[in-house]
């Protein structure tokens, strides 16, 4: 399978191409762009929060901890009674339970290339992703959504690639061919639970649409 790097690497590059086009063809900010570049390179990572190595788990769980405090300021700050110190307060509590809950609570009970390698998954980032993102814009909401997606599904796809080793005309899969680009997984909890997950993202984005 592809390293760490590689799918950095990979994901980077979409992301720089997927920020680029909307700067340059869809007259969007510079912001928004390199936001979307920056997402792309962060969902070609987001597969590898069930991987064995502790690297990419630490360093995905530490900038997951960091980016969903300040995704979800606006909306606690508002039920909250705008109160600054409250919301501040709330948003570590946050942070500590993704950087140190949620990360151990991944490390024991996910399978490296489980449920969490597949296509629900990479739908369930990207819904995650459109109703987490603090704006009104539907348009710049799905675009975002979008750029996770697109590097989520680089991970895959650089995955099944590299479970294919080619013999001059002949290619042979080795055994973790069909394990990332999947919709189902052999533990039927886990495929439940995603199908579960993924019913309730689209049923709150379908909401969140019609509004």
């Amino acid at each position: 399978m592809a390293s760490y790097r590689g799918h950095l690497a990979f994901a980077g590059a979409l992301g720089a191409a997927y920020g680029g086009v909307a700067l340059w063809r869809w007259d969007l900010d510079w912001g928004p762009a390199l936001l979307a570049a920056g997402l792309t390179t962060l969902g070609g990572l987001l597969p590898d929060l069930d991987s064995d190595s502790g690297v990419p788990v630490r360093e995905l769980f530490g900038i997951s901890a960091a980016v969903v405090p300040f995704l979800l300021f606006r909306p606690v700050y508002e039920t909250f009674g705008r109160s600054t110190e409250q919301t501040l307060v709330i948003l570590a509590v946050f942070y500590l339970f993704i950087r140190y809950v949620l990360s151990d609570v991944f490390k024991r009970w996910t399978v490296h290339r489980g449920m969490f390698h597949s296509v629900p998954a990479l739908l369930i980032a990207g819904l995650a992703t459109y109703l987490l993102y603090p704006s009104d814009s539907t348009h710049l909401r799905i675009f975002l959504a979008g750029a996770v997606m697109l590097g989520f599904l680089s991970h895959l796809v650089l995955d099944e690639m590299y479970a294919v080793d080619f013999m001059g005309a002949r290619f042979h899969p080795n055994k973790y061919a069909g394990s990332a680009v999947k919709f189902v997984s052999r533990s039927w909890p886990a495929t439940l639970t995603a199908y579960l997950l993924l019913g309730l993202l689209a049923w709150s984005a379908w909401l969140v649409g019609a509004r």
